[in-house]
């Protein structure tokens, strides 16, 4: 894969976030401040934008300039926490301008590793992370792009789902402890609609 082939998928994922962006916003007025659809939806249009017209062809590069674009559009601390992730994928990515899945598999994992290593994020703890590895782990079940793709996205459905089992440990969920059992975390939802749209499930 070449860098001018994600466009596509960057397209997908702007236009999931946004027919997504009023629940998003519903599910952060709970206990955040309502803008997570907001700066989400903001955030992958000006990436989307600048994928179109990039000619970067070094993954790595590539990469570590979405990270940039992302964490200026979409002001909050999602937006912050994804662009670590696009930075963890970047660093794997460094110097390859025709990327394999395995590629992918690994940049993913890298990237999730960055999150939790710059925000102290585990899983149970209620937050992106409890989607987002399980779909990361499980895009390494196949060697198929269109079944692995599946594959996470199933994953990062039931992680998301669980979340509503657990009670939230960070930000400004965490101060109402018992209260967030039952909510749906809004980053791990974003997780989820990100693989839905790149598998197309």
């Amino acid at each position: 894969m070449k860098t001018k082939d994600c466009s596509q998928y960057f397209e997908k994922i702007q236009h999931e976030i946004h027919i997504n962006s009023a629940k998003l916003v519903e599910l952060d007025q709970a206990f955040g401040d309502g803008d997570l659809g907001i700066s989400m939806d903001q955030g992958f249009t000006a990436v989307n934008e600048f994928v179109k017209n990039c000619k970067e062809e070094d993954f790595g590069k590539f990469f570590m300039k979405i990270s940039k674009v992302f964490n200026e559009s979409a002001p909050s601390s999602l937006g912050t926490i994804l662009s670590f992730g696009l930075m963890g994928m970047a660093k794997r990515l460094n110097g390859i301008e025709n990327a394999t899945l395995n590629d992918f598999q690994e940049a993913f994992i890298a990237g999730v590793d960055n999150i939790k290593e710059k925000t102290g994020a585990k899983l149970k703890d209620k937050t992106i992370i409890d989607s987002l590895e399980p779909a990361v782990s499980a895009f390494r079940r196949s060697d198929n792009l269109k079944e692995a793709l599946h594959f996470a996205s199933e994953a990062a459905k039931n992680g998301m789902e669980e979340t509503t089992k657990l009670i939230a440990v960070h930000g400004r969920a965490a101060y109402h402890k018992e209260k967030t059992l039952g909510h749906i975390d809004g980053g791990a939802y974003v997780s989820y609609v990100i693989f839905k749209a790149i598998a197309n499930d």
